[in-house]
């Protein structure tokens, strides 16, 4: 009998996932990983923060059981969940939120709540988007479609186009996906006003607003992060999110997410719970509870609490010098080019405006992992490789 798999083929490897493997069998001991989305700080490590292991040090005292957690998760990390992202601007118990394994469960289950109830909608994401959107709302049976974001230097905003494209292009009835903050992979967000533009066109348009947000916190700070999605809520009064604490609060491995659908009424929030719930069934059934209850251990000690603030605001602000430093470092170092943008963008990745070749070059002649978009993991620059990394650049700029 012949095998049932011998037509199998070899999928093709991740984009992002490949070029950190190319990077781990590369014997150059000067080789620089600007590919991973991790946060590094300044020795170039991935730190665990002081307050997620003062929280793990009081469950492990404190846990009594390793049972299911509910379909939905743990009760208090939702709540909480939703106050942070959300604050005041919605009322609670238009809310329908559940616990997801990491910002990518929460894409999966949203995707798949809205192929469920929504089979015929488009999903509009930016171009470019992070590159598993597609992937994952292909993958729930959804169609997608991209509106234009950058403008041609690949550096900077072009808001009028992406306007343009969400007014003429789209139907009544398709999803729009908007980053929140710290747009993944360019770095280029929407400024405050251009949020309530976006909010207007969605709304007069009759389309849905997802939001990714992914990296609350590592661009203004908490609060000034969420205005965006804060600012939709005041003109669209439906609204589905995906959210994530693996960079805020540095919990990659642990995958702590959820899911969400504002409504206009209670009692459409308790119908998207329900379909929600159905969704996370059918693909893992009960969320991870450890990552969570860090998470609620945290946000219900208010000394936690205020560690975990000032922990964060340290990683955003090493990310924001390392910007600083790259643009001096890169005028010092012989590029012929202007990388002051760079400084406008916000959160861990950056687009460079290096070409697919000249990432080539970077690769095989300096071994410094960059995606051929130009996308860079800023945090991923430290003080003993950024003098390096600079002048690599200016000779393939050269």
């Amino acid at each position: 009998m012949a095998s049932m798999f011998e037509t199998l083929r070899a999928a093709p490897p991740d984009a992002i996932l490949g070029l950190s493997e190319a990077f781990q069998a590369d014997p150059n001991p000067e080789k620089i990983n600007l590919a991973v989305g991790v946060y590094k700080d300044a020795a170039g490590r991935t730190p665990v923060l002081e307050c997620v292991k003062r929280a793990e040090r009081y469950l492990l005292d404190h846990e009594t059981t390793k049972t299911y957690l509910g379909i939905d998760g743990l009760a208090d990390y939702r709540d909480l969940a939703r106050q942070l992202v959300f604050g005041d601007a919605v009322e609670a118990d238009r809310v329908a939120m559940v616990q997801t394994p990491g910002g990518t469960g929460g894409v999966r289950v949203a995707a798949d709540f809205l192929a469920s109830h929504m089979p015929a909608t488009t999903v509009w994401v930016s171009n470019p988007t992070w590159e598993n959107h597609i992937n994952v709302f292909s993958a729930a049976g959804l169609a997608t479609h991209a509106y234009r974001y950058l403008d041609a230097s690949k550096t900077g905003l072009d808001f009028p186009a992406m306007l343009e494209d969400l007014e003429t292009k789209s139907r009544p009835g398709d999803v729009v996906l908007l980053h929140a903050c710290c747009h993944n992979p360019t770095g280029v967000d929407l400024l405050p006003d251009q949020w309530r533009q976006v909010a207007e066109v969605l709304s007069a348009r009759g389309l849905l607003p997802m939001v990714d947000f992914a990296y609350q916190g590592f661009g203004d700070g908490l609060d000034k992060d969420a205005e965006g999605l804060r600012t939709l809520l005041t003109v669209c009064d439906e609204l589905v999110l995906a959210s994530s604490f693996s960079k805020n609060f540095g919990l990659y491995s642990e995958r702590v997410g959820t899911a969400a659908v504002v409504t206009r009424d209670a009692g459409s929030a308790a119908a998207a719970v329900s379909q929600l719930k159905r969704a996370v069934r059918a693909n893992y059934s009960n969320p991870p509870r450890h990552g969570a209850a860090i998470v609620a251990t945290v946000l219900t000690d208010l000394e936690l609490t205020n560690l975990w603030h000032q922990e964060l605001e340290q990683m955003r602000e090493r990310i924001a010098q390392t910007r600083q430093r790259l643009v001096e470092a890169l005028r010092g170092g012989g590029a012929d080019r202007d990388f002051s943008f760079l400084l406008a963008q916000k959160g861990m990745f950056s687009y460079t405006g290096l070409t697919p070749m000249q990432c080539d070059l970077l690769r095989n002649r300096y071994g410094i992992y960059i995606v051929g978009s130009g996308r860079i993991n800023v945090a991923g620059v430290t003080p003993d490789n950024v003098e390096r990394l600079c002048e690599a650049i200016g000779q393939v700029l050269g």
